[in-house]
């Protein structure tokens, strides 16, 4: 719970650089910059019609301290090209506020998804945070009724070891969902008490053995259930190398979320993805 700048800080600045953005600094509730790169690639097209072939349109969530688009690109190409409707959303200041705030944002951004699509239900595919709290949603504010699959890269389910500092100033003094993302807080006692895997919807965990955030990275694991799929990249692509920061990015996370979403239920444990050399973007 001590490892403060530890990996959080790591991933932080990771993303910050990714966006070109500084560090923030300040006291708890400082306003974090705003994501200035437009949309995911193929997202938030609020003309796009579901198909009968995939009726559910696709609500990405990004993780902490991200946007709607960094890292995500790749990821909402991919299922573009499957012919799913894939809309994303800013949330929680850079998702670092309450969790439970955020749920409420998902919430409504579900609804006008669900408003001006038609459809009857979306799917979810988040990462990091972005994978756990739909699950608030889901359990607590009524997104069982919507979400048919809920696919998380690397998502802190039981949280980590290596969040939790007060005295860290990039996530201790301004990071609420980073101190409830410390492993046994009371926001993911209160989340995993009773049935983790609430509703009829579809769970698909995907991690890595290299996640230097969410640790040890079997807490991105959801109970064992006919509705549940956990799995780690590297036991299907031994040398794929994404970490927790780029595993959005990683060709064998997103074969895995289009197997959750183009089939009944959640990903099938005996899919085999095609393996390139480090699974990432321009690898052979």
């Amino acid at each position: 719970m001590r490892r403060a700048l530890g990996v959080l800080a790591i991933s932080l600045l990771a993303l910050l650089g990714v966006t070109g953005l500084s560090a923030p600094a300040g006291a708890d509730g400082v306003p974090l910059p705003t994501n200035p790169f437009g949309e995911p690639t193929g997202a938030n097209d609020w003309s796009c019609q579901p198909s009968a072939q995939r009726p559910e349109p696709v609500i990405i969530v990004h993780g902490t301290f991200g946007d709607r688009k960094s890292l995500l690109d790749d990821l909402s190409a991919a299922m573009v090209a499957e012919g799913f409707c894939v809309f994303s959303l800013d949330y929680g200041n850079r998702g670092t506020g309450d969790i439970a705030t955020s749920a409420k944002q998902l919430k409504r951004f579900t609804a006008k998804v669900l408003d001006a699509t038609g459809a009857a239900k979306v799917s979810m595919v988040g990462h990091s945070q972005g994978g756990m709290m739909p699950r608030y949603y889901i359990k607590f504010l009524g997104g069982a009724s919507v979400v048919d699959d809920l696919v998380g890269l690397s998502p802190s389910n039981h949280g980590t070891t290596v969040a939790g500092d007060q005295s860290n100033p990039l996530t201790g003094g301004f990071c609420t969902s980073c101190n409830q993302q410390a492993a046994g807080s009371d926001f993911l006692t209160r989340l995993n008490a009773g049935d983790e895997t609430p509703g009829s919807v579809s769970y698909t965990q995907i991690s890595t053995r290299y996640d230097e955030v969410v640790v040890p990275y079997t807490s991105a694991f959801l109970a064992a259930g006919q509705r549940t799929t956990n799995v780690t990249i590297q036991d299907s692509c031994p040398g794929d190398t994404a970490e927790h920061v780029f595993i959005p990015m990683s060709r064998t996370a997103i074969a895995w979320v289009l197997d959750a979403l183009t089939r009944p239920g959640p990903a099938d444990p005996s899919f085999q993805p095609e393996c390139s050399a480090t699974g990432l973007p321009g690898a052979p």
